[in-house]
């Protein structure tokens, strides 16, 4: 019989580990398909929570975060990219549809309010609809490069994945869910999560970082034995 584990994952929109680690998990959920499945939720953590509206190129951004050069902070990309194709996900831009115009350029945005609209579809759409905002989300970022702290993109996003625009709109114009994201965000803290993704198993085994599939398969693995 199918065992159910809850996966809460802490994860911003602009770490590409984060999609790493996501891709990591499906393919361990695909070798336990008839033995685990997970029930996944997303929780906020923003890597930048300074960033100022107008973003910051990302290349830029690396070297001056981590005190790197600029041709460091492409080999950091790289390797970054292979580790996604590794795990069967992208970081490519591959083009917005129809849109025939020249790449833009790779940019670092504010995602409070990614965070916002993702504790919406949460709450009002369940688990599963939160997920696929979520890579909806990640899918924007990366592959189509669409400035994702802008409300009009969002809204765009929603209603991509079957959000009801309006309710997205007072979503994210919502006091409630941002002291809501805050909150989620200092619990965090409190649990020691630092970095991200951190996935938490039925809700108290932490498995931190991008993990190989086999690593997921393996803790999944000793955590529905200790629970079931």
């Amino acid at each position: 019989m199918t065992q159910t584990l809850s996966i809460d994952i802490w994860s911003d929109v602009m770490c590409p580990w984060c999609l790493v680690g996501w891709g990591n998990l499906s393919q361990a959920l695909d070798q336990l398909d008839g033995e685990i499945e997970a029930e996944v939720r997303w929780h906020a953590f923003e890597l930048n929570p300074d960033m100022p509206p107008e973003g910051e190129e990302r290349t830029a951004h690396i070297a001056r975060k981590y005190g790197r050069t600029l041709e460091q902070s492409r080999g950091v990309q790289e390797q970054m990219r292979e580790a996604a194709n590794a795990a069967g996900v992208s970081l490519d831009y591959e083009g917005v549809e129809g849109d025939g115009s020249p790449a833009p350029e790779a940019m670092m945005w504010n995602t409070f309010d990614c965070h916002k609209l993702l504790l919406f579809a949460l709450e009002r759409h369940g688990p599963a609809k939160q997920t696929e905002l979520k890579l909806a989300l990640f899918r924007a970022h990366f592959n189509q490069r669409r400035p994702i702290g802008d409300h009009a993109v969002l809204l765009d996003i929603a209603e991509e994945v079957g959000l009801d625009r309006a309710e997205a709109q007072t979503a994210l114009n919502s006091r409630e869910y941002a002291a809501q994201v805050r909150a989620g965000e200092r619990a965090a803290m409190n649990m020691n999560i630092t970095g991200v993704p951190a996935m938490v198993v039925a809700g108290k085994f932490l498995i931190p970082g991008a993990q190989p599939p086999e690593t997921y398969v393996n803790a999944l693995r000793r955590v529905a034995e200790k629970v079931g």
